[in-house]
């Protein structure tokens, strides 16, 4: 356990030094399982600990992991990051629609770079680049506007090669040569028929990657992008509000709808019951089931004392 905490420490701490780029939009593949099975624990626990990092960086830890299989992991796909640990993140796209993406680049470092699409299973790049840079995150300009913000268009010649999730993958690909390292994010998608070229940019994730429809391709969806509002848990005062007028006998309220998230978390009310009250004179006169929150008298007399304790037993024996 003590020697698992000090590697743990230890490719954190490599985590750090590597962390210079990711895409952040759309949704990149994330390590998880299928990786940790395929590249080894340690090499799974550094990209969780920081996806920033290089796949030389990976590599140095592979090399004392004999859970570490080359064949299994191809590291140079994706950086090892697998379809199995992504499927909830699959963009459905149209030929000739375009893609906005972003990129976080946390320290430059001069390089060439390109945006391809990527078959999985050869991890070939299909065609031509997409977009590319021949300088990339120079040291002696810094990180340009076009180099974290840009778009690239969906080629219109894949045929079916892409027509299935997992076959398929848009890879940023950053070599930074200056310091001999490698950045790569990739995002899983399909390609469906021609649609406009002038869509907003991603597509649909997976829960609507089934659908052809080029209205669902423009728009762009997040996995995680869902939004509730205050409003649709909020239950104001005058929901709660009683009145000293003699309660009328209504028909019990609908059941409260409470409203859900794809998060599986519910807006609850307090289940606590409230109790209402009122005089015992008031009991008398509309048969109210509801009980006198009025004590009982200590400075009236004998008599107003017994009083109020006969108003009460009159309303147990009711």
């Amino acid at each position: 356990m003590k020697q698992f905490t000090s590697i743990a420490a230890l490719t954190g701490l490599i985590s750090l030094a590597n962390a210079h780029g990711f895409v952040t939009s759309p949704t990149a593949r994330m390590p998880g399982d299928a990786m940790a099975s395929a590249c080894g624990q340690q090499v799974e626990v550094n990209q969780q600990s920081d996806n920033y990092g290089n796949i030389q960086g990976e590599l140095q830890v592979a090399s004392g992991q004999s859970d570490y299989s080359a064949s299994e992991c191809d590291i140079w796909l994706c950086k090892g990051y697998k379809f199995a640990d992504n499927k909830d993140n699959v963009y459905s796209y149209t030929a000739g629609q375009t893609v906005d993406f972003t990129v976080d680049i946390r320290a430059p470092h001069t390089g060439v770079a390109n945006v391809s699409v990527v078959e999985t299973s050869s991890n070939s790049v299909i065609g031509s680049p997409l977009i590319s840079w021949s300088v990339y995150a120079s040291t002696a300009t810094g990180v340009t506007a076009n180099e974290t913000d840009f778009s690239v268009t969906m080629p219109d010649d894949l045929g079916s090669k892409c027509s299935t999730a997992g076959d398929c993958v848009l890879q940023w690909y950053w070599y930074a040569e200056s310091i001999d390292q490698t950045y790569e994010s990739c995002v899983d998608f399909t390609l469906g028929g021609s649609g406009s070229s002038s869509g907003s940019g991603s597509g649909s994730s997976s829960s609507s990657s089934s659908s052809s429809s080029s209205s669902t391709a423009k728009a762009e969806t997040t996995p995680a992008a869902v939004e509730t509002t205050s409003a649709a848990v909020e239950t104001t005062a005058a929901a709660a509000e009683t009145t000293t007028a003699a309660p009328v006998e209504t028909t019990p309220a609908a059941p409260v709808q409470y409203a859900t998230t794809t998060f599986a978390t519910q807006a609850r009310q307090s289940a606590e019951p409230s109790v209402e009250v009122q005089t015992a004179s008031a009991v008398e006169t509309t048969g109210s089931s509801v009980v006198s929150t009025k004590p009982i008298p200590t400075d009236g007399t004998a008599q107003e004392k017994l009083n109020f304790v006969e108003s009460i037993l009159k309303y147990l024996a009711n």
